[in-house]
């Protein structure tokens, strides 16, 4: 079974991803402040869907990944490492800007919303990374099935990412307008999203952890 720190782990990294401005966080918050709340939660529901596809095609391949090219361990998390630094650059970087200054978007039938969603989050590179790079480093073989331990914290992250993106959706309007009001509040949200995601890829950097490989 999965360790309670495995569980933690991945929760607040998906945390700090998702309040951390990308492709799905900036369309959520355009399509809901130009169409409403009910259309962002229809571009969620889309954007879950996208986290499921990514999720079932993570837990096929990594036993057999690792299990063949341990090498492939160490490449990865660096790479996780790297993609992290580069998140936390561009949210502190000068002249950043905040996700909650949407851009205005066509009014779209649900069906398209949710299409639109799916696409979004099937194209973001923060959710490949997650899952290709991060999510493996928190299997423990030693704890029984690599598969079912995939799975587990895979969805511990969709759990976090839906829970927040529908708050997000829900408040964006009312978000928007605060920070648009308040710029040095802008401004610490993302200085704490990039100190939280360096701190993340320091983690993955200093962690002395060996290849996985099949019990």
């Amino acid at each position: 079974m999965v360790s309670v720190s495995a569980v933690l782990g991945i929760a607040l990294i998906a945390l700090g991803m998702v309040l951390t401005p990308g492709p799905n966080m900036i369309y959520l918050i355009s399509r809901s402040v130009t169409q409403g709340r009910r259309a962002g939660l229809i571009s969620l529901a889309g954007i879950g869907a996208g986290f499921l596809v990514y999720l079932g095609a993570t837990v096929a391949g990594i036993a057999t990944l690792f299990a063949v090219v341990p090498a492939a361990y160490t490449a990865i998390k660096l790479a996780g490492a790297v993609y992290l630094l580069w998140l936390a650059w561009k949210t502190v970087r000068p002249g950043a800007r905040t996700a909650f200054e949407p851009s205005a978007l066509p009014v779209d039938a649900p069906l398209r919303l949710f299409s639109m969603g799916l696409v979004t989050s099937l194209l973001n590179p923060k959710i490949a990374i997650l899952y290709v790079s991060l999510l493996p480093q928190f299997v423990d073989p030693a704890r029984g099935s690599i598969a079912a331990q995939g799975f587990f914290l895979g969805l511990t992250q969709i759990v976090v990412a839906l829970t927040v993106n529908g708050m997000i959706v829900l408040s964006a309007g009312a978000i928007a307008a605060f920070l648009g009001r308040r710029p040095f509040w802008a401004r610490v949200q993302r200085y704490l999203m990039g100190a939280a995601l360096t701190g993340f890829a320091l983690r993955i950097v200093t962690d002395r952890s060996r290849a996985l490989a099949l019990p």
